[in-house]
């Protein structure tokens, strides 16, 4: 299976939008493609839609942790959405809930983080 990566930007904010599987074989794209946007749009915050993603490695979670300490250095706030039952138990092995907020879907994120 292949990882499908889709990104929008919203004001000040990239929505992350990842279908398929987030592994070895893609996360140098997954980290390209989002290091690029944020510095490209003047990002200060990320909304990491993981609804449709089916299965992430630890190397998975290494982009998104790279990710989130990019936008806190620029003061901003990553938050996850709309997270399937098997990526959630690994956000929660890895303790990474303590330091991002989880939100039901979208659009609730995009509004913790004031965009309508």
């Amino acid at each position: 299976m292949s990882l499908n990566i889709e990104l929008e930007v919203k004001n000040n904010v990239l929505c992350i939008r990842l279908s398929g599987e987030l592994d070895h074989h893609y996360a140098e794209e997954l980290r390209t493609k989002a290091t690029n946007a944020i510095e490209n749009y003047d990002i200060r915050h990320i909304v990491l839609n993981l609804e449709k993603l089916s299965f992430m490695d630890s190397s998975g979670l290494g982009v998104i942790l790279g990710r989130y300490k990019q936008i806190k250095q620029l003061g901003g706030e990553m938050v996850i959405c709309a997270i399937s039952p098997s990526v959630q138990r690994l956000f929660d092995m890895s303790g990474l809930f303590k330091i991002m907020r989880l939100e039901s879907n979208e659009a609730f994120a995009l509004q913790r983080l004031g965009v309508a």
